[in-house]
């Protein structure tokens, strides 16, 4: 499959309770067979859904609950403080990466924007892969220049494990990651060359292969599916 793109900007900007999000990922096995008519992508593996959000001046999603969805929350830009039944009072900053597994017991949560300024975060859901798993969490904090592994895996060293994997690249200058497999790579921080092809934050990627070299700081997110 050559290289195909979808730019945030293209897509209609919706929203709830104290945000508005660009929805670029809907899978219909989520969310039904006539949800990708907006122009969203269908999602690879078990990964079903990526938002692009911004959160009002103290906004907040309002205390919900989730089961048998596994939610991960990045921070892009500013703070976030999390509320709920696991996490409870924890702080996000920019970079910092929250996985919640709610399994068949489920979790409430509630993110919060203590700032008086928008902040940034991304979500992405994955469907769990067995039914009734416990409900789990963790905080990543990813360094520049690495790549980080939050999501996936094989089940004797993974908290979250996967046969879908998701990383998060936080890339310097001049920095190159290479994909030699089926991808979905969201450029959700600065721009980059993929396959000699000028990216920019909010650019969606697919394809079979990808060789991509950033240009200035940026933030890469990659997911696969394997067997």
């Amino acid at each position: 499959m050559p290289l195909q793109k979808l730019q945030r900007d293209s897509l209609k900007e919706s929203g709830f309770a104290g945000l508005r999000e660009y929805q670029l990922v809907k899978d219909p096995k989520a969310f039904g067979e006539n949800t990708n008519n907006d122009g969203s992508w269908q999602g690879i593996g078990q990964f079903v859904y990526l938002a692009d959000a911004r959160f009002m001046p103290h906004g907040e999603t309002r205390l919900h609950d989730h089961h048998e969805v596994d939610v991960i929350s990045i921070m892009v830009e500013g703070r976030l403080a999390h509320q709920g039944s696991m996490g409870n009072e924890q702080d996000l900053l920019t970079n910092d990466i929250q996985v919640q597994r709610a399994g068949g017991e489920g979790f409430s949560h509630n993110e919060i924007n203590p700032d008086a300024t928008w902040n940034r975060m991304l979500q992405l859901w994955v469907l769990p892969e067995q039914a009734g798993q416990a409900a789990s969490y963790k905080v990543y904090q990813p360094q520049r220049g690495d790549v980080t592994r939050i999501y996936g895996g094989k089940a004797d060293g993974a908290l979250f494990a996967a046969k879908t994997q998701i990383d998060v690249a936080l890339l310097a200058n001049e920095q190159t990651m290479t994909l030699e497999q089926p991808f979905l790579a969201y450029l959700s921080q600065g721009e980059g060359m993929a396959n000699d092809e000028a990216m920019e934050a909010g650019d969606l990627m697919q394809g079979d292969s990808m060789n991509f070299r950033a240009i200035g700081d940026a933030q890469l997110i990659v997911i696969q599916a394997v067997a």
